[in-house]
């Protein structure tokens, strides 16, 4: 029997150890948790109310060219956030932009009232990824880093595809001018 209490007695530290090292991370609190079974990650989290979702990184064709990033982000807070920056692991920069009418344009900032839902898509919002590493592979995954003016961020995973196939062109953005 004592070289049972001897061997407990010697894990005990080890033991304590791991359970102190567990209780380090904080547990989710709500909005954690309704961005998880969102489909989001947790990671930097912003304040309550802010969720991302549905997050996916397009490869582009041509090895060297921009690829895009497609998402949802929404407010259910009560007062307006306003997104002011974008980054992607695996991407020396991002940028937000804004097709319209076949031009785009670099978005600064964008203000999202209580209660919207904004739609990153193509053909609309979207984030431009440049100089994508050879890291990140189609069917594998990225990190998307909201920022907003406040200074909190929010973070989501990103699913990595290719674009689609032989596209006349080789799959350039109508009005991409980089």
């Amino acid at each position: 029997m004592k070289p049972l209490r001897l061997l407990t007695l010697a894990s005990a530290p080890a033991l304590l150890f791991v359970l102190a090292a567990c209780q380090q991370g904080k547990a989710p609190t709500s909005q954690e948790t309704a961005t998880q079974s969102a489909g989001g990650a947790v990671g930097p989290t912003a304040k309550p109310g802010i969720s991302a979702s549905d997050g996916h990184l397009v490869l582009p064709v041509v090895s060297g060219r921009p690829g895009a990033v497609y998402f949802s982000v929404r407010n259910d807070g009560p007062a307006a956030v306003k997104l002011i920056g974008v980054h992607v692991t695996g991407a020396g920069s991002a940028q937000m932009h804004k097709t319209d009418g076949g031009s785009m344009a670099a978005v600064d900032s964008l203000e999202i009232a209580p209660g919207a839902q904004v739609e990153f898509a193509p053909g609309g919002l979207h984030v431009m990824a440049f100089d994508i590493g050879e890291s990140v592979k189609s069917s594998g995954t990225a990190e998307l880093t909201l920022t907003f003016s406040d200074g909190d961020k929010l973070s989501m995973p990103l699913r990595v595809e290719t674009m689609g196939g032989d596209m006349p062109g080789g799959g350039d953005m109508p009005g991409m001018n980089h």
